[in-house]
């Protein structure tokens, strides 16, 4: 924990910086929600097709970015908001303007009560 997933638009990856900003949210993530820095961990999953609108997706003018970070129950909720309005504000530092309408969103989620891992 933290489990942090970053689901985007292939189409803005040349102009995202994924090391910079995973960095940059577990740094925020161990201030803010008092997580561990050795338990952040973020994986990227870049969307091969993405629909927006009417627009037609051979256009590629819109990309999707949606920062999705689970964790431990028992921060309050405006830990929660503090979280998730910090990624917002990273994701626009993290990926540079090259005329794509960017539509970012984040969510912070308490992790199931079933939630277990190991590592190795």
């Amino acid at each position: 924990m933290p489990q942090i997933t970053v689901d985007y638009s292939r189409t803005i990856e040349p102009a995202f910086d994924r090391d910079g900003f995973a960095r940059a949210l577990h740094e925020a993530t161990v201030e803010i929600a008092a997580a561990k820095p050795e338990a952040c961990k973020t994986q990227f999953r870049p969307s091969e097709h993405t629909a927006y609108s009417y627009e037609d997706p051979a256009e590629a003018r819109h990309a999707v970015v949606h920062v999705t970070v689970g964790l431990l129950a028992g921060r309050t909720e405006e830990t929660k908001a503090k979280l998730t309005e910090t990624a917002l504000e990273l994701l626009r530092k993290h990926i540079a303007d090259e005329g794509i309408a960017v539509h970012a969103s984040a969510e912070v989620r308490e992790l199931d009560a079933s939630y277990r891992k190991f590592d190795r």
